[in-house]
């Protein structure tokens, strides 16, 4: 019997029992549709935490962290292989409180003393502008405008403080090109520094949060020593130039496959340090073991549904005796009638992971669709819907692993009653009627 006349004979046999078929197909699919689903789940939101992670932070930054008072070897770093570059910023802290001015404008920012050529190395991108040259050129944060305010905006604010849908407030345009006034204050105290001019020749990236404000001003760090001179002129000698600032440390690697060669040249050095990749890491082994979990729940469904296919096919090969005798007495060899009955097992394997497959893509489409919007008017400050969350991922490997624990389960549960029907003696299954 060639291949064809064996799928028709499965065929004719299925529209035999339609009913029966009908119900053991719909098991399975909703087996298969459980598994695929559930796991749909850990593939989902971990794409989108990876996403929110990978949006926050560059993937081959390394932040470096030293506690020693000798600080880090610059030299060192930048010769390890990948190093692209070295940013250090020098953050100034609340003891020293800035003073922007804008026109009639005032307001503050947190100001930072950068390398802007090692920024440039590191291809930081800015949303519009170009990094200073001179030292008298700045880059500002994207929303440093919104601080600075009219003396009839600060008012306003005063008396509109606890009330809801408030107007907006700050210089609304674009910085770029505008000279703006900058001088620092002692915590507390009543002086101020040498006022100095500095024009916005670059304007940093717009957030990747709609809540986070960037208000930063970015100076040249050859301006540090002469800040930190007027600074010193005016506040308590006994106080240290270190409590009036710290500094950060940034290793750009080259690439994303670099960053695991650079971090452990970086730890090598006794040097703390942390990256982006390394929480992926962890976010992945976590995600893995939830992934096999939920397949393995999803797993016991489809075992469930291997009953209902073990039974029906149990049932046909006791309805089929008398056929079976008939095929034996014709030639047919017990691998013949074993192989018919496998195949119409997994027929109904296949048919029901093919529907499963496709209610689960269905399924999964309108869950993102529907439950960001559904939370999002339960909570309505959640921002959920905004934040574009997926709850339901299907990337192909879920589906051939469904797939093939469907199907595989499923011939599985024909196997037995297919030995059986090989054992089916010839002279008592033509006696039945």
């Amino acid at each position: 019997m060639q291949f064809r006349d064996q799928v028709d004979f499965v065929r004719q046999h299925v529209k035999k029992n339609r009913m029966r078929i009908f119900t053991t197909i719909l098991a399975t699919t909703m087996g298969c549709a459980f598994l695929i689903v559930l796991a749909s789940i850990a593939f989902g939101l971990q794409g989108s935490i990876k996403k929110e992670i990978l949006t926050d932070s560059a993937v081959t930054k390394i932040e470096v962290y030293n506690s020693d008072e000798k600080g880090i070897d610059k030299k060192a770093i930048k010769e390890i292989p990948n190093v692209q570059a070295l940013g250090e910023t020098t953050q100034i802290t609340t003891a020293i409180n800035p003073n922007v001015k804008f026109d009639n404008r005032s307001g503050f920012g947190d100001v930072k003393f950068n390398n802007f050529e090692e920024q440039q190395k590191a291809k930081i991108k800015l949303s519009k502008g170009t990094y200073p040259t001179k030292e008298n050129e700045v880059v500002v944060g994207y929303n440093l405008g919104q601080n600075l305010l009219t003396k009839k905006e600060e008012q306003s604010i005063k008396e509109e403080k606890n009330e809801e849908g408030t107007s907006k407030k700050g210089y609304q345009h674009s910085l770029l090109g505008k000279t703006i006034s900058l001088s620092f204050t002692p915590e507390n105290g009543d002086k101020h520094t040498k006022v100095r001019q500095y024009k916005v020749v670059g304007i940093g990236e717009k957030p990747s949060k709609e809540w986070a404000m960037d208000t930063s001003i970015q100076l040249s760090d050859t301006m540090k020593p002469k800040i930190l001179k007027d600074y010193n002129a005016i506040v308590d000698k006994a106080m240290k130039e270190k409590d009036f600032y710290y500094v950060n440390y940034s290793v750009y690697a080259t690439d994303i496959e670099a960053v695991k060669g650079v971090l452990k040249e970086l730890k090598a050095m006794n040097l703390q340090v942390y990256s982006v990749t390394e929480q992926l890491d962890q976010l992945n082994v976590f995600f893995l073991a939830l992934k096999v979990g939920l397949i393995f729940v999803g797993t016991i469904a489809v075992l469930i549904a291997s009953i209902g296919i073990f039974n029906t096919m149990t049932m046909a090969v006791t309805e089929r005796t008398r056929e079976i005798g008939v095929m034996k007495a014709i030639g047919a060899g017990p691998k013949l009638i074993q192989r018919l009955f496998v195949m119409e097992s997994a027929y109904i394997g296949i048919l029901g992971t093919v529907i499963a497959i496709i209610i689960s893509y269905i399924i999964s489409f309108l869950a993102n669709f529907a439950l960001p919007k559904i939370l999002d008017a339960v909570m309505p400050d959640s921002g959920i819907e905004k934040a574009g969350i997926q709850f339901s991922t299907i990337p192909w490997e879920l589906v051939v692993i469904a797939s093939l624990i469907s199907i595989g389960v499923a011939i599985m549960s024909g196997w037995r009653p297919a030995r059986k029907a090989t054992k089916v003696d010839v002279i008592q299954a033509l006696r039945q009627e």
